[in-house]
Parts: structure tokens; C-alpha cells; sequence
């Protein structure tokens, strides 16, 4: 079956993380092949491409984000055969696949690296960022703690490392690397895939000279990101790597650059832009005063989101599509996070939902997301696997906090309170395996019976509701509005987002209640689309005010008499 040719505002991506996904041969990891399984369960809740998470071979000291070799699979995942049938089998059903390419770094165990420590005259040398000394060139500390300088073992050279020092960072300076990863680019595009995620990539510049910075913690270091993030001259990689691999083959890009500055999008996703797509993170940050440390907590309102949301809106639709997205595999469910005591309420997991769904920018789904999964409680540090996690435990320790609230910090923000098995049924372990998980599963899910067996024939699950709103922007009379009109935030109640989709005639008002009690908002007259409350009556009715009451978490899309009123005045003048 010939896939359907999409432009990149239609699709509608599925993050997995594979790891965690669907287990097929009982080792408590799940693999490709688990994938396959439930290809026609993706297809039915109506996504058009997958994220695939790493699947290269790593000694997984970064869940796979530490890759030993770009063009192999990891054996827990299968072998290049299973990645071969999955590419096909989706294909068949209209699913791309979009592959997440780690390019700032590799594993200290990638063969580049061992020969590039074993011998300093190798080109392979010329790959990486190494200084030589006798002390740590500065005092720089790497996104998951402690120094961003590794000392060689008998020599006097150190290695840099923005993340963990199993991690050495790329060096993109030296023309001979950056062709070997055009030829990586070019492996994958022949095997099918359609679309890359850049991991990390606004990192991949760094300074000509390193010096010492003003430290920002009791460890004596500055976080590395003030000097290794978005650094002068990251456009010119980018750029040549666009031209090189992605441009002339329609390839959809989708770059990880925490931090980027808006004024600098129209470079990234402008017409001559070097990415599709890029995230910004400032909406899903807004809980901690820095993304570096989980401890620093930050009060947020309603009103602080939405301000962030129509920022982040306002500047990335002068200039592309843009992304939508609440959860991914570094962030805790949204769930937890935004709706905070109220995480069980049924409405408001929907309200969610029809917030993600009706803003601007691609829809970006991580798997669980579509059941209302919500955080985890792990008791102590023991059972944290999330090497960030740990680190923001220590880190949390050595700024004073008792080991309870550093633990309960962790809990809140944990990478792996995304990364649990997914819950299929309520069997052992969810369904994910027959065997004990490489990671434990949510049990405070598990109580609560959140499963997709248990929500797949229910017309009234946070699930069939993800499948209508999925369906109104691929296939309803409201599909290119949603997926291209412009967005206005609009004025109303402080406790209420609310916001327009506009395209030629056609205008939808979408209002997402996050109180947990009624509350009255400015409206307009209009066709009700989809509450996430059952409703029989499609006519909003509003006072003479212009004023409607949402019950608690109450969401509404609406399609506005403005769009009739255009249609008689068109007909009028013809």
C-alpha cells in the first residue's frame, strides 16, 4: 500500500519509547517486535507517524541516548530484520516513522572513541573535544552533574562531555565527522525513514576557548549550558546539514533546542529554515524555575500558562507548523503536572487533551499519554533508574534538602515516570511482559485500573476521546483549520485558557477550564463541536453578557456564528 503523501501540519505523531512499549520475548524489555503487535491499535487511535525512541546498540547508561553504533540495532530491540518488517508493516497501515538521531555525542564505547583514546594520532581523535592538561579546563558542570571534563587514563588530556561522561561530545568542527553523519543521515533515509528528531542538537557548537565561569551552585561549577546551548555558529551545522540530507527529499525535522530565543526561529523554521519543526519547552517547564534543577520549584496559575502558550504561538506561527505537545519521554504526564491534586478527574484529562489537540502546531502524543497515565510514588532513590533522576536527588541533598523532599522533588519531575511499561490489561505487569520489567511498573496507575484494555470499548475513556479529537483533525470539516489556521488567545476568565483557530471563513473557539468548580467565561454563540462532557444540546447558549458557565475542568470546541455570518455575506455579494 502506497503511503498517503502528507504535508508536516497533517501528521500526527505517536512517541514510543521501545524500551517499554511491548515486550515479545519474555526478558522484561520490550522490543520491535512488540511494536509490530499493536501497529492496528496505532492505526485506530488514528496517528500518521512514529516516534521511534534509540534503538541503536548502547551500553544504556542514557536509556539509549549514548549510541555505540549508528547503524545496528540493539539486541534487547531485535535485529535490523525486525526494524526492516516495522518500517513495511506501517507503511501498510499509512504510518511513517520518524527515527530520534543522537548527534551530539556517542557512548564512551562507540568504536570512534576507544580508538580515538587508544591513539591520540588517529583520525578519529579529530572527532571529539579533547584538551590537554593537567587540571579540568574549567569549572563547567554537564546537564546530569558533576564536571563536563573527563581525564584519559595515563595521559594529560581531558574529554568533554555536555551529559553524562559516558558521553563524549561530537566534534562537529572537523569536517571529516560531520560526513560521517551525513552518511549515517543517508543509511536510514534508504531504509525508509521519513523523519528525524534531533536529540540535544542545539549543543553541537561549542567555544573556541574555554575560561572559567562564575559558579551557580555549592559544587563550585556553572550548569554547561550557559556556554555549550545555542552558541553562535550552531546555524551554520545546521544549515549545511539541511542541504545535505534533508531539504531535497522533503525529509520533516524536528530539533530539540531548549532555550532558542524567538527571535532567532525564522533561521530554524522560516522559509530557508535548517528544521521543520522545532520544541520549545518554556510551557512544560513552567513548574520549576530551571530545567536543570528539579529542586528549584516554581508557583505557577493558569493564567502563567496560557501566557507562555500564546507567546510560544504568537512567534512560531509567523514561520512554520510548529509542535503541540504536553508529554515525551524527559518529561513527567502532564496528568500530575498541570492538573496537580485533581490528576484522577476523568474531565480533566480530557480537557488536556482537547487543549494539546486544538493549538496551534503538529500533535505530539507519548504512549500512555492517550490513557490519562499519571505519575508514579517511588518510596527511595533505590528505584530510580533514570541517571538524571539520581543526579537531581544528590544535587538536591547537597542544596540542603532532607532526603524526603529531594525524593519527593524527583518523583515529581523523574524522567521515568514516562519510561514505566506501558499498561496494556491489568495481568502481572500490566501486560508488558511475562517476566519481571527492567523497570518497575507505575503501581499507582495499576490501582487505579488505568489500562488500555479497560478503556478500549469504552465510548466514555479518556481514550475514545484522544480518538475523536485525533479524528477531527485528520478527517472532519474542521481538519485544516486545525491543522493550519492561525490562533488568537483570548481574554476571559483567569482559570480558563481560551483561544480561536481561524482559517478563511472558518473560525473554532476552544475554552479549557482548569478549575475544579464551575466558573463563568466570555463566549460567543456558536455550534458545540465537542464537550468533554456528554451533551445533547449542539447550540452554546450564552447570556447577555456573553458569558457561559463551565462546570469543573469543563472543554469546549465551538464553531462560532463568525464563520456563518462570513458564508451569508459571501453568498450576498455573489
Amino acid at each position: 500500500m502506497k503511503q498517503q503523501k502528507r504535508k508536516p501540519e497533517q501528521e500526527i505523531i505517536y512517541q514510543i519509547y521501545p524500551k517499554s512499549f511491548q515486550d515479545t520475548n519474555h526478558d522484561g524489555i520490550g522490543d520491535l517486535r512488540g511494536i509490530i503487535n499493536h501497529l492496528d491499535d496505532l492505526r485506530d487511535l488514528g496517528i500518521t507517524m512514529i516516534w521511534l525512541c534509540p534503538i541503536y546498540p548502547s551500553p544504556m547508561e542514557d536509556n539509549g541516548y549514548d549510541v555505540a553504533d549508528y547503524k545496528a540495532i540493539h539486541p534487547d530491540f531485535g535485529t535490523m530484520e525486525d526494524m526492516d518488517r516495522l518500517i513495511e508493516e506501517a507503511g501498510k497501515r499509512d504510518i511513517s516513522l520518524m527515527l530520534d538521531l543522537v548527534l551530539n555525542h556517542t557512548s564512551s564505547r562507540h568504536k570512534w572513541f576507544e580508538k580515538a583514546v587508544q591513539d591520540p594520532g588517529s583520525k578519529e581523535h579529530g572527532y571529539y573535544i579533547f584538551e590537554k592538561g593537567k587540571e579540568e579546563p574549567n569549572n563547567l558542570r554537564s546537564v546530569f552533574g558533576g564536571s563536563v571534563w573527563e581525564k584519559v587514563r595515563g595521559r594529560n588530556e581531558y574529554y568533554f562531555h555536555s551529559f553524562g561522561k559516558g558521553q563524549p561530545d561530537l566534534n562537529w568542527e572537523n569536517p571529516a565527522l560531520r560526513q560521517e553523519i551525513y552518511q549515517i543521515i543517508e543509511f536510514w533515509k534508504r531504509k525508509g525513514i521519513k523523519a528525524f528528531r534531533m536529540d540535544a542538537i542545539n549543543f553541537i557548537k561549542k567555544p573556541e576557548k574555554w575560561r572559567r565561569m562564575e559558579a551557580d551552585g555549592p559544587d563550585g561549577r556553572c550548569k554547561c549550558t550557559k556556554v555549550v546551548r545555542n552558541h553562535p555558529g550552531l546555524l551554520d551545522y545546521l544549515h549545511e546539514m539541511n542541504e545535505k540530507c534533508f531539504k531535497s527529499d522533503g525529509i520533516v525535522t524536528v530539533g530539540e533546542t531548549a532555550g532558542l530565543p524567538y527571535d532567532q526561529l525564522e533561521e530554524y523554521i522560516g522559509k530557508n529554515g535548517c528544521f521543520t519543526m522545532v520544541f520549545d519547552f518554556r510551557h512544560a517547564d513552567l513548574d520549576i524555575r530551571s530545567g536543570d534543577e528539579w529542586f528549584s520549584r516554581a508557583e505557577w496559575k493558569t493564567a502563567d500558562l496560557k501566557k507562555r502558550l500564546e507567546v510560544s504561538c504568537s512567534h512560531i506561527q509567523k514561520y512554520g507548523p510548529g509542535t503541540s505537545f504536553l508529554e515525551n519521554h524527559d518529561q513527567p504526564r502532564v496528568t500530575t503536572k498541570y492538573l496537580r491534586k485533581d490528576q484522577d478527574d476523568p474531565y480533566g484529562k480530557k480537557m488536556l487533551g482537547m487543549l494539546q489537540m486544538g493549538l496551534r502546531g503538529v500533535p505530539f502524543l507519548f504512549q500512555g499519554q492517550e490513557l490519562g497515565m499519571i505519575n508514579f510514588e517511588r518510596t527511595d532513590v533505590s528505584e530510580l533508574e533514570d541517571i538524571s533522576s539520581i543526579d537531581q536527588f544528590g544535587r538536591a541533598r547537597e542544596c540542603g534538602y532532607s532526603a524526603e523532599e529531594a525524593l519527593h522533588f524527583v518523583n515529581l519531575r523523574s524522567r521515568d515516570n514516562a519510561r514505566v511499561p506501558y499498561p496494556w490489561n491489568e495481568e502481572k505487569y500490566g501486560g508488558f511482559s511475562d517476566a519481571d520489567p527492567w523497570l518497575a511498573c507505575n503501581e499507582q496507575a495499576q490501582k487505579r485500573r488505568i489500562c488500555f484494555e479497560n478503556q478500549k470499548n469504552d465510548p466514555d475513556s479518556v481514550l475514545s476521546f484522544y480518538k475523536k479529537l485525533i479524528s477531527l483533525r485528520k478527517s472532519s470539516d474542521w481538519s485544516d483549520t486545525l491543522n493550519a489556521g492561525r490562533i488568537r488567545f483570548e481574554e476571559g476568565n483567569e482559570e480558563v485558557i481560551a483561544f480561536t483557530r481561524q482559517k478563511e471563513e472558518k473560525e473554532l473557539l476552544v475554552l479549557c477550564s482548569f478549575a475544579d468548580h464551575p466558573v463563568k467565561t466570555l463566549c460567543r454563540k456558536g455550534t458545540l463541536i465537542l464537550d468533554n462532557y456528554k451533551e445533547t444540546d449542539m447550540n452554546v447558549k450564552v447570556d447577555e453578557e456573553g458569558m457561559i458557565i463551565l462546570r469543573p475542568f469543563e472543554a469546549m470546541m465551538i464553531e462560532t456564528e463568525k464563520r456563518r455570518e462570513n458564508e451569508r455575506h459571501r453568498e450576498s455579494v455573489n
